[in-house]
This record gives structure tokens, C-alpha cells and sequence, in this order.
């Protein structure tokens, strides 16, 4: 079979300019969704914490495709590749366990400090990337340059970061130790992850038909967790008894880490896991924003531990910068597409329908929509009312004034998104 390089005249910016808006929307978002994670301060234990964003994640997942394409279309896209349900479960199991890490590290060593060391999951994608699915084959030397020396920027940071948790006149504890330890085990979770990401993208599955499948393993996952290291089902569920005031924040930062993660998909699929992901690692300015300028992190900071923090940072953003602006040559493209052979040899799938679809073809329709698509929304939009209407304000000390500021960020940077992928593929 011939292999194809040529992709659909995009009616208004290319797919790497698609990607790369995704990503960066993915950032602003991921860096938001896990200041609520901040409650483990106030008594509820990680496991507790990580359910109830799961519980989150699972009504927000299923909501957003419904409202997005319908029902109809996600299970016949899922009924097209079977193959990749177990896949996603795999994808959905490996979020679960990385997230109730990032509980213990944000509890150990705070926000600011541990969510630029868990980024370096980029590293890890882009070294499964290369091996698994021949990204950088093919691609010229400047391109190869920018990725390695990106990926080894990432590195540098992480290490960093991972000094400056321990900064200061006394020994490190113990637990900012296991702080780092979960952090550092987080970023190879992730890492790991974005594996199923790409086979899905490979195979033309729509991210939003992924992210349904995905869903029921994190679920799934987390609920084993809870039950088996948690303290069992009564003392979860004590937990939430004493803690109804504060649930919804919990669901709240699960429903905006779907968003980010939607648009994440979206840039693992136009740019790669190579690129794509470290764009959305970007992630760790906005988290860094939101733990430094709402939750007060770094006040009282010596000048040290600024320093280490802020050129840590800096550090991974460059780094981030360099894989994600290296575009791929038509040779790399094609090493790409020889991948996407192999995935439609191997599960008798079609290549040139496969092909349209990796390259944003929306010529396929939205299916019809149910009675239960609407129920699904109402159901939804239902358990976040029914919430809301308990929640208390967290006992916790911040800044309403940048709350404002970085949720106005938000709504401007979904709209950027939501468009340029409306216009561009109709979310396909």
C-alpha cells in the first residue's frame, strides 16, 4: 500500500498551529485543575481527595461528548475499534494512581513545588514516542536538536525544583522526600499513559470517544485504591460525610481538568506525545500561578528558594518550547503514516480513512441526538447544583483578587480553543 503524506486543505491554520493552541489551552487549564487539591490541608485524605475529582472527571467526561457529538456517534467510533477500549481502561487506570500521587507530593512539598517535577512526564512521552511510534524519524538535525535539548532542559528542571522543596538551614524531612518520590512517580504514570493516547490517534479514534472509554479504568481504579489502601469503604465514606461543604470543589477541579485534558488529547493527536504534551506541560507556570499567587506558597520564601523555584521553572518552559516548536518535515510525516500503517495492518482497519481522520478530516457527522444525551446533561448539571448547594467556602487563605483574574483567563483561553477546533475539524 502506498503511503500517503498529503492531508485536507484546512480551511483556516494548519494542524501543528491547531496543536499548538490545543496545548496551550491544555496548560492553562491542567494548571488550574489541581488548586483544589489544596483541601488535603484541611483533614481528607488523599485517597478521599482522589476519588471525589475522579467522581468529577467520570460526570464531566461523559457530559462533554455527549453535548460535543452525541452518543450515537461515540459508541459507533468505539464500536468501529474495539481494540482500543482496553487501551483507554489501561490509560484511564495509569491517570488514576499518578493523580493519587500528586495528592501526596502536593501535600508533602506544595503545589508550586511539585507540579513542575511531575511534568517531566514529557520526558518519558517522548522517549515512548521514538520507540513505539517513530516520532523524530526522519526529521532534520535542527528538529532533533530542539526536541534533546528540550527534553535534557526538562531534566534540568526537574532536578532544580527537586532542590529547592529542600532548601533552607535544616535537613530535609522525610516527608518532603516522599513528597518528591510520589512526584517523580506521578511523571512516569503520565508519561506512560500517553502511549494509549497515541495508538488511539494512530488508528483514527476520535479523542472524545477515547476520553469516554478512558474514563470507566480511572473510575474503576481509584474505587480499588479507596477501598484497599484508604482505610475501606466506611472510612471513605465517613470522610465525605464529614466533609459535604467541600465536595464540590473536589468534583469542580475533576470537571476542569477534563477540559484541559480534552484539549491535551487534541495536541497529542496534531503534534504528536513528543511535542504535544510537553506544549501542554505548560501547565506548570499556570499551577505555579495558582499556588504562589492565591494559596500564598511562596511567602516567606528566602531568596534561595525563590531563585531555585523561578529558574526551575523557566528552565522547563524553554525546554518545553523547543520540542514543541519543532515542527515535522514531510520525511517525518511519512514515518508517522508508516506507524499508522502498521496500526491498521495489525487491527484490519482502513488506512485511508485512518489517514483523514489523523488529519482533522470533519467530514464525519454528528450523530443524532437521544433522549439520553439531554438526560445525560441534566443528570450531570444536576449532581454539580445539588453540591453546590452544600459547599461551603475552603478554610484556606486566598487572594479572591487573582482567583478573578486567572478564572477570567480561563474562559478566554477555552473560547480560543473551542474555536479554532470548531473551524478547523468540528472537534474531530
Amino acid at each position: 500500500m502506498t503511503i500517503s503524506t498529503t492531508k485536507p486543505a484546512r480551511p483556516t491554520m494548519s494542524l501543528h498551529q491547531l496543536g499548538v493552541i490545543a496545548g496551550l489551552t491544555a496548560g492553562v487549564w491542567l494548571g488550574a485543575a489541581e488548586a483544589p487539591t489544596k483541601l488535603v490541608n484541611i483533614g481528607l485524605s488523599p485517597f478521599s481527595i482522589s476519588l471525589c475529582m475522579v467522581a468529577g472527571v467520570f460526570t464531566a467526561r461523559w457530559t462533554f461528548p455527549t453535548l460535543l457529538k452525541g452518543t450515537s456517534y461515540v459508541a459507533a467510533d468505539l464500536a468501529g475499534k474495539k481494540h482500543l477500549i482496553v487501551w483507554a481502561l489501561l490509560a484511564g487506570a495509569l491517570w488514576a494512581v499518578a493523580n493519587t500521587l500528586t495528592v501526596y507530593a502536593i501535600r508533602d512539598v506544595g503545589l508550586a513545588i511539585a507540579f513542575p517535577m511531575w511534568n517531566a512526564n514529557s520526558l518519558i512521552g517522548l522517549l515512548w514516542g521514538r520507540v513505539l511510534f517513530r516520532e523524530l524519524e526522519g526529521a532534520s538535525g535542527k528538529v532533533i536538536a530542539r526536541v534533546l535539548f528540550g527534553a535534557l532542559a526538562i531534566v534540568i528542571a526537574a532536578i532544580m525544583l527537586g532542590f529547592s522543596s529542600m532548601h533552607g538551614g535544616s535537613s530535609p524531612t522525610p516527608h518532603a522526600i516522599q513528597g518528591i518520590i510520589a512526584a517523580i512517580g506521578a511523571s512516569f504514570m503520565w508519561g506512560t499513559m500517553y502511549v494509549p493516547y497515541r495508538k488511539a490517534y494512530l488508528s483514527g479514534m476520535n479523542p472524545l470517544s477515547f476520553v469516554t472509554a478512558f474514563t470507566v479504568g480511572e473510575l474503576a481504579t481509584v474505587l480499588i485504591l479507596a477501598l484497599t489502601l484508604g482505610g475501606g469503604g466506611h472510612v471513605i465514606l465517613g470522610e465525605l460525610e464529614r466533609s459535604r461543604g467541600v465536595l464540590f470543589w473536589l468534583f469542580l477541579g475533576g470537571f476542569v481538568w477534563v477540559v484541559g485534558d480534552l484539549f491535551q488529547q487534541f495536541a497529542a493527536k496534531y503534534l504528536g506525545i513528543g511535542r504535544g504534551i510537553p506544549l501542554s506541560n505548560t501547565n506548570q507556570l499556570w499551577g505555579l500561578a495558582w499556588g504562589a499567587l492565591v494559596f500564598g506558597e511562596l511567602t516567606g520564601a528566602d531568596r534561595s528558594h525563590m531563585l531555585l523555584v523561578l529558574a526551575g521553572s523557566a528552565v522547563m518552559i524553554v525546554g518545553a518550547a523547543l520540542i514543541s516548536s519543532a515542527v515535522a518535515t514531510g520525511k517525518e510525516q511519512s514515518s508517522r503514516n508508516h506507524a499508522m500503517l502498521r496500526e491498521c495492518d495489525r487491527y484490519g482497519l482502513d488506512y485511508q480513512a485512518t489517514l483523514s481522520a489523523m488529519a482533522g478530516d470533519s467530514s464525519d457527522h454528528t450523530g443524532k441526538r437521544r433522549w439520553w444525551d439531554y438526560a445525560i446533561v441534566l443528570v450531570a448539571t444536576g449532581v454539580f447544583i445539588y453540591l453546590g448547594a452544600q459547599a461551603t467556602f475552603p478554610a484556606l487563605h486566598m487572594n479572591v483578587t487573582w482567583i478573578v483574574i486567572l478564572s477570567i483567563i480561563l474562559v478566554l483561553s477555552l473560547a480560543a480553543g473551542c474555536v479554532s477546533l470548531w473551524r478547523t475539524t468540528r472537534f474531530s
